[in-house]
């Protein structure tokens, strides 16, 4: 008798799931994915899609489409918390699904702490890639009445691709704007110096301000305000402060890691509860911690796959190896981009094409998936 498969998510480190759902169902097993929406947006392409480099379809995966053509159930939704005893997954809305395996891609999100951040009216969070759609449509409204002041609060690459897309994206518009990043002690501090350099040319080529060796104190009336004291007006405000895992897992009392993520050993599966399993933003991996790179998701996607179906049936595990080094590419939102692997880094309009293109193969090969 075929079991029940529930999958949290529709993200990167599901994709060859879901692509195999009908092997799955053929074989007498139910399958059930929980999702916030019927599409899951591509983060790798989420500032291109703030700039007007892409159109919101061409980022996205039908997911429930491709759910509900092989014979699985979409539910629309988000969980509240999982009840390991009893191999329940309760929602927010108050309904109930119960599991024999349960996998979790829950993905993550940008926490909203820092004060004054829940009562500042056009405040954006990089994560969920939704929310830029929202966004973009605010900075055109904005820009069409006249200058406009935006704020990106963060040190990382996301900020510096979200300052370069809010600036495409006005620029095309023909609307002016002021756009400073707030980077805390170093912008791209942890990156090499190469790609530092190459970055803050960039910016300053199209007069996109740097803001360092100071933290963001709070926000009020209407403005960043620094440890110092200074304030900076802001129309908008874009959080790339980090990423944080959901927080299911410690509202379900679920074994977590440091940062609250999903804990997981070398099969992606939480050891005391075997019959859980996770890939993504949302896991912290035991035998090594990953950066949050969707690069990781991807190669866990085989791994995941092979071992759901395994613990479905019986069958042998298999480890999950993260690989060695891997390739970032910036976009930095003007055509050009920066492309760093190991010892080499080089920018311009190569970088940005070769982006382009690994980004729009990854997409067409899933999309492809709702063709059948």
């Amino acid at each position: 008798m075929g079991k029940h498969l529930v999958l949290i998510g529709g993200g990167h480190a599901h994709m060859m799931t879901l692509a195999s759902l009908g092997e799955f169902i053929a074989r007498g097993h139910g399958v059930t994915v929980i999702g916030p929406s019927p599409y899951h947006y591509y983060s790798g392409m989420g500032a291109g899609m703030l700039a007007g480099i892409y159109r919101p379809e061409e980022i996205r995966f039908a997911t429930r489409q491709v759910v509900e053509s092989q014979g699985g159930v979409f539910v629309p939704g988000s969980v509240a918390r999982i009840d390991p005893a009893t191999k329940t997954v309760h929602l927010a809305d108050g309904g109930t699904i119960p599991y024999d395996v349960l996998s979790c891609n829950a993905g993550s999100f940008v926490p909203r702490t820092l004060p004054g951040a829940a009562t500042f009216g056009d405040l954006f969070t990089v994560k969920p890639i939704e929310k830029l759609m929202d966004a973009r449509q605010r900075l055109l409204a904005l820009g069409a009445q006249g200058p406009i002041r935006i704020a990106v609060i963060g040190g990382g690459p996301s900020a510096l691709e979200i300052a370069g897309g809010a600036w495409r994206l006005l620029r095309d518009a023909g609307a002016a704007a002021d756009i400073t990043i707030f980077a805390g002690r170093q912008f791209l501090g942890p990156l090499p110096e190469a790609v530092r350099q190459r970055a803050r040319r960039s910016l300053a080529r199209r007069g996109i301000g740097i803001v360092e060796a100071t933290y963001v104190r709070e926000l009020r009336n209407g403005n960043v305000v620094l440890d110092g004291g200074v304030a900076h007006a802001a129309d908008v405000i874009f959080l790339a402060l980090g990423i944080k895992p959901s927080g299911i897992f410690s509202d379900s009392g679920l074994p977590v890691g440091p940062d609250g993520g999903l804990l997981v050993n070398e099969y992606l599966q939480c050891p005391e509860y075997p019959e859980i399993f996770g890939g993504g933003d949302c896991i912290h991996f035991a035998p090594q911690p990953l950066d949050k790179v969707g690069v990781y998701a991807v190669r866990q996607n085989p791994v995941l796959r092979h071992n759901l179906l395994a613990a479905l049936e019986g069958g042998t595990l298999r480890s999950f190896v993260p690989g060695g080094e891997y390739l970032l590419i910036y976009n930095l939102g003007d055509d050009t981009g920066i492309f760093r692997k190991r010892w080499l880094v080089f920018g311009g309009g190569p970088a940005f094409l070769l982006k382009d293109y690994i980004d729009r193969r990854f997409m067409h090969r899933f999309q492809a998936l709702e063709q059948r």
